[in-house]
């Protein structure tokens, strides 16, 4: 079964700039969205996406990342 972010990376196209999305998506929930952003930042170390603007915010006592734009570049 093929992960948030990975199912969000293949959809996007090729060369596009694209927002993880928020309202009325799986994201919605500030948790997974953060961790979602993660798994994109390991797609960046390999090479298959370039992120273009991440945005982090303090919830208590954790920094989530609550915007990220990329683009794909496999």
């Amino acid at each position: 079964m093929a992960s948030i972010a990975m199912s969000l990376f293949l959809d996007s196209e090729l060369g596009a700039i694209s927002d993880l999305p928020h309202a009325g998506s799986t994201l919605e929930h500030p948790l997974v969205y953060d961790s979602t952003a993660r798994e994109f930042r390991a797609l960046e170390m390999q090479g298959k996406v370039e992120i273009l603007h991440e945005r982090q915010r303090r919830v208590g006592d954790e920094t989530l990342i609550d915007h990220l734009r990329f683009r794909r570049l496999q």
